[in-house]
């Protein structure tokens, strides 16, 4: 007896173990880790990551001095000479050095263009990841809409099937007929096929979901942990459409790009400019000058090219970025206009349903089923009162999830989280 009790112990304890290791295997994300996986494993973000590195390398590259030319010759030889194993008698040796002196402050123009030029494609990586997260977002709550969908499917089921059995016992009293009972016997296929089809939404929402992380966690082993609510909105459209001036990192790119056209026509300008050539050499010329030193500077006559093209072309930059970043600007504005109204509609079809249809169908239900069990109702009232209570908790989940998607249009028309 003490060695059986012995086994069963020993099963509970391996079977309590088993339980555990695969609890913890469960990976569950909140919207916070869900937005820290995208940020840090994304090989999108990470690329662009790197794009950025390379716009600062091309800062050192634009900084760098011009280097100096070094010559070095000999002249003077003679191998025809009378003595052939003395070609080198006459021979005389020089060195010429020369730098480019860069004038008008053409290098630190390079640099200022290349810095900004970083700053723009930082904006740009930093709008990438807004649409990433938009999409994550929409991801996100794709998985909580379909966890709440499977979850009332699964409790009309069970409320469904607690009446039948209470059908069934009334028909064993004889207080129903036999069809009425296999009519609801039928019926309950709905509810069975509603929480399939809802297993299988949650399940495909889960992968999209994953693959948006680059996550290699099982499907069955994953879920999300989030709120599946709606709140009140009382921040004026106005104040949203400030607040994307300020976030938008598509409009400070846009605001970064006239200001990279301004600085490349300054370098233009000063491309345009004379670049002197300051040259040394030295050379001997035996026997009355040993050695001797000379000085010279070359200046390019700009007579014919004066850079006049990428002048023109840079001033013509200027305009074009600037109707861009008007553009972009009202693309701004119409996006939050645009978000904030979808917004407002889905919180107006979504009150009625929380102060008024949802306490309504869950009366009429009670109602309707406590009346057909006692034989004051029909089966074809109690079947449309259970498909009208599925009908409104599957629409106020729907709208809940349209809600929720129109609050992440408009954190993505804000550059930034405004609804949580």
């Amino acid at each position: 007896m003490g060695l059986w009790r012995g086994r069963v112990s020993r099963c509970v304890f391996i079977a309590l173990c088993a339980a555990a290791g695969v609890w913890a295997q469960q990976k569950t994300l909140t919207w916070a880790a869900a937005k820290a996986e995208l940020l840090g494993s994304n090989p999108a973000l990470r690329a662009g990551q790197i794009g950025v590195q390379e716009a600062r390398a091309d800062e050192i590259t634009a900084f760098l001095r011009p280097n100096p030319d070094l010559t070095l010759g000999v002249d003077q030889l003679n191998p025809f000479t009378a003595n052939p194993y003395r070609p080198f008698t006459f021979a005389l040796p020089f060195a010429d050095a020369s730098y480019l002196i860069e004038r008008r402050h053409k290098r630190d123009l390079r640099l200022e263009s290349a810095k900004k030029n970083t700053e723009i494609a930082t904006s740009q990586l930093a709008d990438q990841q807004r649409d990433l997260l938009f999409d994550l977002r929409g991801a996100f709550v794709q998985v909580l809409q379909q966890k709440a969908v499977l979850a009332v499917t699964r409790e009309s089921l069970g409320y469904y099937d607690r009446v039948l059995e209470l059908s069934r016992d009334r028909f064993k009293a004889g207080d129903i007929a036999e069809i009425d009972l296999d009519r609801l016997e039928l019926q309950r296929a709905q509810y069975e096929s509603d929480v399939e089809t809802a297993s299988v939404n949650l399940r495909t929402a889960k992968i999209q979901l994953r693959a948006l992380l680059n996550d290699r966690t099982p499907v069955d082993r994953l879920d999300v942990d989030g709120r599946f609510e709606y709140a009140e909105i009382a921040t004026p459209v106005e104040e949203y459409r400030q607040m994307a001036y300020d976030s938008r990192p598509d409009l400070r790119a846009a605001a970064q790009a006239v200001s990279k056209a301004q600085t490349d026509y300054r370098l233009a300008v000063a491309n345009g400019s004379t670049d002197p050539v300051l040259g040394v050499n030295v050379a001997r010329d035996p026997p009355d000058l040993p050695v001797f030193f000379g000085v010279n500077v070359t200046i390019p006559l700009r007579i014919f090219d004066r850079n006049q093209g990428e002048k023109a072309r840079t001033k013509l930059d200027i305009a074009r970025n600037q109707r861009l970043e008007e553009a972009a600007r009202l693309q701004v504005a119409s996006d939050v206009d645009s978000a904030y109204a979808t917004l407002q509609t889905a919180l107006a079809l979504l009150r009625p349903y929380k102060i008024r249809y949802l306490p309504q169908a869950v009366r009429v239900r009670e109602t309707v089923t406590f009346s057909y069990q006692h034989g004051g109702a029909s089966l074809l009232d109690f079947i449309q009162a259970q498909q009208d209570y599925r009908g409104i908790q599957l629409s106020y989940l729907n709208l809940v999830a349209s809600y929720l998607n129109a609050a992440n249009q408009l954190n993505l028309a804000v550059g930034r989280e405004v609804i949580q």
